[in-house]
């Protein structure tokens, strides 16, 4: 096909992995282990030694302008090392690892256990059970220890010795190491079984031979064949899509083998090893509670943070073309794309990757000073990106209190607007552009200018996932709502101590029984954050006997004067009266009304109040299912 960059051919397996024992065929160096666990080795082996397809393979030729550092197949000789291969296998390369391994490379193979159980195994086809038609052959593909002895469950006897040729004869066992040089194993073979009384245990060898062994002497394998002339956005697509073995490879992968070209080991900067904490393991580290696991930016991942280095370094390219006098489309884009992540240069790395990891951790501060303590409480992980590249940017100037006003309102604009769900690398450039200057005075960011909060969107918020419901959650905290029951504000100790989370405030059980329908109940307009003792205490009654209950106390609870208690609920934007009446219709509009403030006054406009609806209806979930996401258990 004309254009084209790939062909598609089949190739001998045997081939291959004699290319990939000679070092022809080899892997771009991503610093990843490639060992496949016991069950799937056997899987691949029995597949093959029925003639079944176990993939397409994918190579690169090497030479073109991905530029990756290569490396040997793990057990390949190390002369091989010192070949410069002629392609690098992109796709199937836990595959050719694995056969490999327990073909060629003539040594035990490191696998794991189906208990995860590291172990070394040799492997081995069961003649008869091979040939019997009633047993599924992947049962004939027998993973044995070291010793080659196998021994019953504790150890104290043998059942079955494998540790001489003649012993496997004996048991008509065949080692997956010769399933393509048969010649003289059958040489042994046809001795130890001589004689006219073991014709049939021969003829049961060359019958294994003709049906399975040289199934794997023919095997084929479709391989894609990718020239020289590939981008790096090509192999990057194709790794994302047609990679098939473990996790996927993604452009932090390839940048990693791109470095590596040039001797630096990204993997280490955001893994570390025994001497170092790598980035990854402080962002885990940032403002991390006593009790807690990880900080509120652990999930920020490796792309996460190439894709902030990648907005400064193409502003700075954007920055030098101006300089020369490129104007309009002769500019570079501002980007954190894929292209941009392939694109960005060892030198660029670490021109900003110190003052972006600064820009994170800042971010960590600001989102804690919204209320934002948990990653379960974040509206939007991608929306850390732009914050952390613009503090990065803008350096202490985020605490000065005009500019950090102005940030907390762009940030809840992204929150209310739903902007950062999904198609978010445009966005992000955009505000990484436009907020910085705002800040200086200059026009509002798009973001800003173009939200459209809707009134009713507030009835709709039911998902415990929506970002605009988790935003109002912490808008609450950070107005300084205070528990019905024990009076504290929210803040960053009682959240962690108390175990908040966001509960009904008319409950489900009575709404139940009113015959009020879990799309309106389960509203964010009948939610409000708190203590998960004072959500058992408020159980499943009126509103009007769990208010009289708090005020009465018990013997874990002191009395709360109805005044005080009124106090608590105001703080959260209930009407005490309306609450204590059990009017739910009156209090369901007074509190969106409200609410309607309090996002208002965060996102800096009014909210659109029009009759025209929103394009599309909203999905309704199982009103359990829809529960089980709202709270989280303590």
């Amino acid at each position: 096909m004309a254009g084209s960059t790939f062909q598609t051919n089949p190739y001998d397996l045997d081939k291959m992995l004699e290319d990939c024992h000679r070092g022809v065929l080899q892997l771009p160096d991503f610093q990843r282990s490639w060992v496949w666990d016991e069950e799937r080795i056997k899987s691949l082996i029995a597949s093959i030694s029925r003639a079944f397809p176990v993939g397409a393979l994918m190579t690169l030729d090497a030479g073109g302008e991905v530029n990756f550092k290569p490396r040997p197949v793990e057990g390949a000789p190390i002369d091989a090392k010192q070949v410069v291969p002629n392609s690098l296998l992109l796709d199937g390369q836990q595959r050719m690892t694995s056969m490999y391994q327990v073909t060629l490379r003539g040594k035990v193979i490191e696998t794991v256990t189906p208990k995860n159980k590291k172990v070394k195994r040799w492997f081995y086809i069961d003649i008869r059970k091979a040939l019997d038609s009633s047993i599924d052959r992947e049962e004939a593909i027998v993973g044995v220890p070291e010793d080659r002895v196998v021994r019953t469950d504790f150890g104290r006897e043998v059942e079955m010795d494998l540790s001489t040729p003649e012993r496997e004869h004996a048991e008509l066992m065949y080692p997956v190491t010769r399933v393509f040089d048969w010649d003289h194993w059958q040489d042994g073979f046809d001795q130890y079984w001589g004689g006219d009384a073991n014709q049939s245990v021969r003829d049961t060898f060359r019958k294994f031979k003709r049906e399975v062994l040289e199934n794997f002497k023919y095997y084929r394998v479709p391989v894609i064949s990718l020239d020289r002339s590939t981008s790096k956005e090509a192999v990057c697509v194709v790794f994302e899509k047609v990679n098939t073995g473990g996790k996927p490879l993604d452009a932090f992968e390839l940048v990693t083998a791109m470095y590596a070209a040039d001797g630096h080991e990204l993997r280490k900067d955001w893994y570390g090893d025994e001497t170092q904490r790598g980035r990854h393991r402080r962002f885990v580290d940032t403002l991390r509670p006593a009790d807690s696991e990880a900080g509120i930016i652990a999930n920020v991942s490796n792309t996460d943070f190439l894709q902030a280095i990648s907005l400064f370094y193409t502003r700075e390219r954007r920055r030098e073309a101006e300089r020369v006098g490129k104007q309009g489309k002769e500019l570079p884009a501002v980007t954190g794309n894929r292209q941009a992540l392939l694109n960005l240069p060892l030198a660029g790395y670490k021109q900003f990757e110190k003052q972006v990891e600064h820009g994170f951790v800042q971010a960590a501060k600001f989102l804690h000073m919204l209320h934002i303590y948990r990653i379960f409480d974040l509206p939007y992980q991608s929306q850390i990106v732009p914050l952390a590249a613009i503090i990065a940017d803008i350096g202490d100037a985020w605490e000065h209190e005009a500019n950090r006003a102005k940030l907390v309102r762009w940030y809840w604009n992204g929150v209310f607007g739903e902007l950062y769900g999904s198609a978010v690398e445009t966005r992000i450039a955009k505000d990484f552009m436009e907020v910085p200057v705002w800040l200086k005075g200059g026009p509002e960011p798009t973001t800003v200018s173009e939200t459209l909060f809707r009134a009713d969107r507030l009835k709709t918020m039911r998902m415990r996932l929506s970002a605009a419901y988790k935003g109002v959650n912490a808008l609450l905290m950070k107005e300084g709502a205070q528990d019905f029951r024990s009076g504290q504000k929210f803040d960053h100790t009682v959240f962690f101590g108390e175990n908040v989370d966001i509960h009904h405030i008319f409950p489900q059980d009575w709404c139940k029984k009113q015959g009020i329908k879990p799309a309106v109940y389960d509203s964010i307009i009948n939610k409000t954050p708190l203590s998960f003792r004072t959500n058992r205490i408020i159980g499943g009654v009126a509103p009007s006997e769990y208010l009289a209950k708090l005020e009465e106390g018990d013997r874990q609870t002191p009395a709360i004067e109805r005044e005080r208690l009124y106090a608590y609920l105001r703080s959260h934007l209930i009407a005490p009266d309306l609450l204590r009446c059990d009017e739910f219709d009156v209090f369901l509009a007074d509190r969106q009304k409200q609410l309607l403030g309090l996002i208002e006054q965060a996102i800096g406009r009014s909210a659109y109040v029009g009759a025209e609806q929103e394009e599309g209806i909203d999905v309704e979930a199982d009103a359990d299912a829809v529960e089980a996401e709202m709270v989280m258990r303590a």
